[in-house]
């Protein structure tokens, strides 16, 4: 390690205080600081016991679930438990109307019922190698940054590909740290053969919906479960009736003590991206673009809401969409009204001013001007970020539209499975309307320079009447029909460049790189460069403060204490809810807020078992000062003793810009309590041999 870099220094208390709940470390840097504050909070275990080479670790019950969400291993035959929203798409591929798997749960009550998922995967951590001063190695101070940028991919290829025969059959990874001062290789194994085995119906595991989303209190039982499966030998194999249940190196023991406000907890998992060193001016940036990005996916859930509300087929069809666009929508509204109200941009500035007041005492010249220069790239980039969202999100919107870069290709026979996918959830109408909107607002909101030339064409050609420029689209495509699509392409009579939605994908795409992509670029280099300077400079500036690197979907733990907070003046929030609030929410009339008539039962009959809390009541979920963000759905939370006692799967919405402002005086995350998921296993589903596999701790 470089020592400017992770040097361990003497803290006083106060300042260990003033950030004792912040950070997302990575799981091989944990000696030192990290554990030292792990211990002062009450953790019992050591660095080793978390991330282990030579032994089985934490690590090795956690996983990658998919691409994007984090699961942990929960019994002795690898049965994995991730949040509802994360098995949501898998849930969905194997549904259909008469057997609806979102709506009604499916558990298997036999390894024979477990379904096979196609194309989910989940990945191990195997090891975490320190590769910087070969990432770095012949990159000069004088090299531009897209020469710097072309010298650590080639380095990075040949690690990857040394690495790759050290470790055959492994997924080799190198990303970087610390805005690229520093760089680290991965080494992964990753399962394919993975089967549902149990999901609660969408009136536990989505109870509240898109209202509830981001939001405190909760009543979410939001969990999934799956199983890996393995050849004979343990080892990652394409789907075959003959694999069979992997035996894991390590899995979690689950604990029914429940916990108290002020316990200490533990997240391990794959925070996706923050960004917690940035200039004042990139705070104001990202702003301005969530507004955008607002705008844009209200108008999308408008339209998406009209149909879904006519149609179950069509409620089922885009419901995972619906899911997809609302989640950052929402994050969006709740990480700018954060910013505003923890003063975030003015404690940027603040900061700032005593960075140009060190520089100046300590003959940093260079650094003196490096905010004008932050201002001077964002604010020229800032128009081509909103044009990038427009046409490259907006337009994609259409799934026809982002669809037909399939055809592309000049093979276009060959391609064509991968089309088929598209009209299994989809909607004509619906696909119309989107694109229609997104004609409008383009024309509404970007200058004419950064609009695609089909724009300004219609515009002029059908006097602002972009509703009849889509029927034109839309009638003079065969994408709409599969029937007459598919036939063209076997007889060979389909003609990409003739057809108008196949055009405008090329138009658009040619837009974007003639336009859009090369001053973006350029400006993204500038700032990245700036960025990686001012990063080294603020570990020289605070040389008693010890930095975490951000996220960016590496394996890290987080630590902090369950807690309740105060949202706004004459507020208090409890720091856990019950069943008693699912019955108070429950609402016939809504779909989101309907309760099943077993759950209820349970309630009443009081039938709670061994997982009701001391005082009787039903916990459902809790929060605590865990640092986390999107990628942590589905990860672990642990109390001191190391075992399991939660699955994190979302934060507060008013702390959700702690991706670029972390305030433990209100940033939570949102924990499904590990006693509830077992009521709904136990109770509700009555799979009683998957309780039997888990390992219960009272």
């Amino acid at each position: 390690m470089k020592k400017t870099l992770f040097t361990i220094v003497l803290l006083t208390l106060s300042a260990l205080s003033s950030f004792a709940d912040e950070g997302m470390w990575l799981v091989s840097m944990l000696s030192g600081y990290p554990i030292e504050r792990m211990h002062e909070k009450g953790f019992m275990l050591n660095a080793d016991d978390i991330y282990n080479i030579n032994h089985a670790s934490m690590k090795d019950a956690v996983l990658i679930f998919g691409r994007g969400c984090t699961g942990e291993i929960i019994s002795p035959r690898s049965l994995v438990l991730t949040n509802h929203h994360c098995g949501y798409w898998s849930i969905q591929s194997v549904s259909t109307v008469d057997h609806d798997y979102l709506r009604d749960g499916f558990w298997a009550m036999s390894d024979k019922e477990e379904i096979p998922i196609k194309g989910l995967t989940v990945t191990f951590l195997d090891r975490i190698f320190d590769v910087t001063n070969k990432t770095l190695k012949g990159v000069k101070p004088e090299n531009t940054e897209t020469q710097r940028q072309d010298i650590i991919k080639q380095n990075s290829e040949t690690l990857i590909n040394e690495y790759q025969k050290r470790f055959p059959n492994r997924k080799i990874v190198v990303k970087p740290f610390f805005k690229g001062n520093q760089y680290f290789l991965f080494v992964y194994k990753v399962y394919k053969d993975i089967r549902l085995v149990g999901a609660p119906p969408s009136s536990i595991g989505k109870f509240g919906g898109d209202t509830d989303n981001w939001m405190w209190p909760r009543h979410t039982g939001d969990f999934s479960l799956f199983r890996i499966y393995a050849d004979k030998n343990g080892e990652p194999a394409e789907y075959s009736p003959e694999n069979i249940p992997l035996k894991p190196k390590k899995f979690f023991e689950i604990s029914l003590a429940g916990y108290k406000e002020n316990d200490f907890t533990m997240v391990m998992g794959y925070p996706g991206r923050t960004n917690e060193y940035l200039p004042a001016v990139a705070l104001q940036a990202t702003m301005e673009m969530n507004k955008h990005g607002i705008k844009l996916r209200r108008d999308v859930l408008d339209i998406y809401d009209k149909y879904m509300q006519q149609s179950h087929k069509i409620k089922l069809q885009y419901s995972a969409k619906y899911a997809r666009v609302a989640n950052y929508w929402k994050k969006w509204i709740g990480e700018n009204k954060g910013l505003e109200r923890t003063h975030a941009i003015e404690k940027k500035k603040e900061y700032e001013k005593k960075f140009l007041e060190w520089t100046k005492q300590n003959h940093r010249a260079r650094l003196s001007g490096i905010f004008k220069e932050f201002e001077k790239y964002y604010k020229a980039m800032l128009p081509y970020r909103i044009a990038l969202y427009y046409v490259s999100e907006g337009f994609y919107y259409s799934d026809l539209l982002k669809s037909a870069n399939v055809f592309k290709t000049n093979d276009v026979k060959k391609e064509i499975n991968k089309y088929r996918s598209v009209y299994k959830d989809f909607y004509l109408t619906i696909d119309k309307d989107i694109f229609k909107k997104m004609m409008y607002e383009t024309d509404k909101s970007l200058p004419d320079s950064l609009k695609p030339a089909f724009v300004l064409e219609a515009r002029k050609k059908y006097k602002g009447d972009f509703d009849k420029f889509t029927e034109y689209v839309f009638s003079h495509t065969l994408l709409t029909d599969t029937t007459k699509l598919f036939k063209s392409i076997r007889l060979d009579k389909f003609k990409p460049n003739k057809d108008a939605l196949v055009k405008l994908y090329s138009d658009l795409n040619n837009f974007l790189y003639a336009k859009i992509y090369p001053p973006l670029r350029f400006y993204i280099n500038k700032v990245d460069s700036l960025q990686r300077i001012y990063m080294k400079a603020q570990m020289d500036f605070e040389k008693d403060k010890y930095f975490y690197p951000d996220a960016n979907f590496t394996m890290r733990v987080a630590f902090g204490q369950v807690k309740g907070y105060s949202p706004y003046d004459g507020a208090e929030y409890n720091y856990f809810t019950t069943l008693k609030g699912v019955i108070e929410k429950e609402d016939t009339a809504i779909y989101d807020y309907k309760v099943p008539e077993k759950l209820k039962e349970i309630y009443y009959s009081k039938d709670y078992g061994r997982y009701a809390d001391k005082d009787g009541t039903m916990h459902v979920c809790f929060i605590a000062t865990n640092h986390t963000t999107g990628g942590n759905s589905g990860s672990p939370v642990f109390n001191k003793e190391g075992r399991l006692i939660g699955v994190n799967f979302d934060r507060n919405w008013e702390g959700t810009m702690s991706d670029l402002n972390y305030d433990p005086s209100i940033c939570r995350n949102i924990i499904l309590d590990i006693r509830y998921f077992l009521l709904i296993v136990d109770k509700f589903a009555g799979d009683k041999r998957l309780v039997y596999e888990m390992v219960l701790v009272e």
